[in-house]
């Protein structure tokens, strides 16, 4: 069986499943947020009755952070529905945006939107802090309504995003029927070279298949490459397994996995019990490529889907208005330390912001030192716009007064996961979607830049 056949099978009390089969699986985690979690409540509430009690209370992980630092009053309401929920459930892991379980969310527009507003539980883009709050285990099952819940994969788990309906139901049961995904394999072979970064081995992944060449499927990345991209890399990689449609991204369990889960697990107080599954011999895949590290170059995915796939180098004349980096996908520590070290000592030529995507991620860049300055110090001597409000931001669009946001057609390049009309904002607006250097580079030329120009 392939590594996500193995998980399935353990988590439906099988020894053995078949992709095409449909089997209920026992889930370990769902998770949900503000834009999903009202209506996942309301379908629990409805299908099991208003005393009702979830399945599992330590089985539940409430994470806002889409449409958070907001004026809007109907999305800050949204936290407040989580907030009563939590509290009627005693659900340990909501992590508010607020201090007072008693409160009401209201973000201060006066304050602006780029110093601190958020408590001190507050965890930022669900995708990014499950992880850093020890919740992604390998071999267990985690359920979340949102598509990009596959970046969890990266810890050798069956990570995938559902609706709320199905939602509802396994936070009332604990349990879901799945049918068990065919699976493709990616072996990585050899090492990115200068100015390459893992953003770009996706996204040439996604452009050899197709936005929808792994439709209802599994990828599976393993091989000698593996060893040589960290746990962030793997994150941005697993991520965007559904940008190709995919059911879930996994990769490999080593002693990298191992260390970050124990570290996270022991921090936080979570379940540091776990069992992962290794590859077997007997693996049958739909699909089968190697993927040569040392021979990819830098890649942009041109509106308006991430398999538009060309070089970096290609595109110099495309004129640029805006960069981004941040979300799940391109706002972890080691995108910002990517991002600064083209940046370092210039400045950009375009409006570019910077959206961090967990609080922890905040303090790394705020107290990491190269030199005299911070990193934090250095982007905003470069002239990127950061904020402290870590959260999903201008990656899906919001109200009109999101960081960031597009809000008249603008051609903007991000590291962001997602590029379809409209989807930062201005239905005419373009993006471009790269890695952390190449948005670097782009943003001090003003025109899509292969970042080895800078490095």
């Amino acid at each position: 069986m392939t590594l996500t056949e193995k998980i399935l099978a353990r988590a439906s009390g099988r020894a053995r499943v078949e992709a095409g089969e449909n089997i209920w699986v026992n889930a370990d985690i769902l998770m949900t947020h503000d834009v999903c979690g009202p209506g996942t409540i309301g379908v629990f509430r409805r299908e099991f009755g208003p005393r009702a009690r979830v399945w599992n209370r330590h089985g539940i992980v409430i994470m806002p952070d889409h449409y958070i630092f907001t004026a809007d009053a109907k999305a800050n309401r949204n936290v407040d529905l989580l907030r009563e929920f939590a509290r009627e459930q005693d659900l340990p892991y909501f992590y508010d945006v607020i201090d007072d379980p008693q409160g009401r969310w209201t973000f201060n527009a006066a304050l602006g939107p780029n110093r601190r507003q958020h408590g001190r539980r507050y965890a930022g883009v669900c995708h990014t802090a499950l992880p850093q709050k020890g919740h992604t285990r390998p071999g267990e099952v985690l359920f979340g309504t949102d598509s990009h819940t596959c970046m969890a994969g990266a810890f050798n788990e069956f990570a995938t995003g559902i609706g709320n309906t199905d939602a509802g139901f396994v936070m009332g049961t604990g349990k879901l029927l799945v049918k068990v995904p065919e699976t493709m394999h990616f072996r990585l072979e050899g090492e990115l070279g200068r100015g390459v970064m893992a953003k770009d081995i996706i996204l040439h992944i996604i452009g050899e298949i197709g936005f929808d060449g792994a439709t209802y499927r599994a990828l599976q990345f393993d091989g000698p490459g593996v060893a040589g991209l960290s746990m962030d890399d793997r994150m941005t990689m697993a991520n965007m397994a559904i940008e190709a449609g995919g059911k879930n991204g996994i990769f490999e369990f080593d002693a990298q996995t191992r260390a970050y889960v124990d570290d996270r697990c022991r921090r936080n107080g979570t379940k540091a019990e776990y069992q992962p599954v290794e590859r077997d011999r007997d693996e049958r895949f739909v699909h089968d490529a190697t993927v040569e590290l040392d021979r990819l170059e830098p890649i942009v995915a041109c509106h308006p889907n991430p398999g538009q796939r060309r070089l970096a180098k290609e595109l110099s004349g495309v004129k640029l208005d805006r960069a981004y980096v941040g979300s799940c996908t391109g706002g972890k520590t080691s995108d910002f330390l990517a991002l600064a070290r083209v940046l370092r000592g210039k400045k950009v030529a375009i409006d570019t912001f910077g959206v961090p995507a967990t609080p922890e991620i905040v303090e790394d860049l705020q107290t990491t030192r190269w030199g005299d300055k911070t990193v934090w110090q250095i982007l905003e001597d470069a002239g990127v716009r950061m904020t402290e409000n870590a959260g999903c931001a201008a990656c899906l669009g919001g109200p009109v007064d999101t960081f960031g946001r597009m809000n008249e057609p603008l051609k903007c390049i991000s590291a962001t996961n997602r590029n379809f009309p409209g989807r930062m904002g201005h239905l005419e607006s373009q993006v471009y979607l790269a890695s952390p250097a190449t948005v670097g580079a782009s943003a001090l030329t003003g025109r899509i830049t292969d970042p080895r120009e800078f490095c």
